[in-house]
C-alpha cells in the first residue's frame, strides 16, 4: 500500500526511478535546462530544488549528502560553485516548468524544466570554433617571432 507516499511512480521500480531522477539532476545542473517528458519534469523539480537548498548551505555535510544524492561529482562542483550562489537570493523557487506540446511519436505531453537564475553562458552551449578561425599555437609563435626580427635588425 502507498499510505502518506506522494512521489510519483513514473511506472519504475524504486532503484530505477533513483537512478533516473539522479541523472537527470545532473543532467539538469550540467546544462541549466532539459527538455523532458511533464511527469518526468514535476517528479524532478523537488529532487533538484532539494539539492540547491544543499548547495546554498555550502557546509561539508550538505556537500557529502549531495555527493551522494547525485552520481557525478563535477555535477556537485557545479552546484555549489556556480548554481546555488546564482539562486543566493531566492527562497525555493529555484526550477521553472515550460510545457513545449505533445511529442510527435506517441503523443507524451514534453516540458522543459531550468533552473531561473542561472546566467546566459551556463545554459546556452558553446560553439567550437572551426580550425580555419583559430590560429594555432605554433603560427602565433612564428609570427610573434617574425615581428621581433625586424626590432633587431633597427
Amino acid at each position: 500500500m502507498r499510505h502518506g507516499v506522494k512521489k510519483p511512480k513514473l511506472q519504475r521500480d524504486a532503484s530505477h526511478r533513483k537512478a533516473l531522477l539522479a541523472n537527470q539532476a545532473c543532467s539538469l545542473i550540467d546544462h541549466g535546462r532539459i527538455t523532458t517528458t511533464l511527469a518526468k519534469a514535476k517528479a524532478l523539480r523537488p529532487y533538484v530544488e532539494k539539492m540547491i537548498t544543499l548547495g546554498k548551505n555550502g557546509s561539508l555535510h550538505a556537500r557529502r549528502q549531495a555527493l551522494a544524492a547525485l552520481p557525478k561529482p563535477a555535477s556537485v562542483k557545479k552546484l555549489f560553485d556556480v548554481v546555488a550562489p546564482a539562486t543566493a537570493e531566492r527562497c525555493g523557487g529555484y526550477t521553472r516548468i515550460v510545457k513545449l506540446g505533445q511529442r510527435k511519436t506517441d503523443s507524451a505531453p514534453m516540458a522543459l524544466i531550468e533552473i531561473i537564475d542561472l546566467p546566459k553562458a551556463v545554459t546556452e552551449t558553446p560553439v567550437p570554433a572551426t580550425p580555419a578561425e583559430a590560429p594555432s599555437a605554433e603560427t602565433s609563435a612564428e609570427a610573434s617571432a617574425a615581428e621581433e626580427t625586424p626590432e633587431q635588425k633597427a
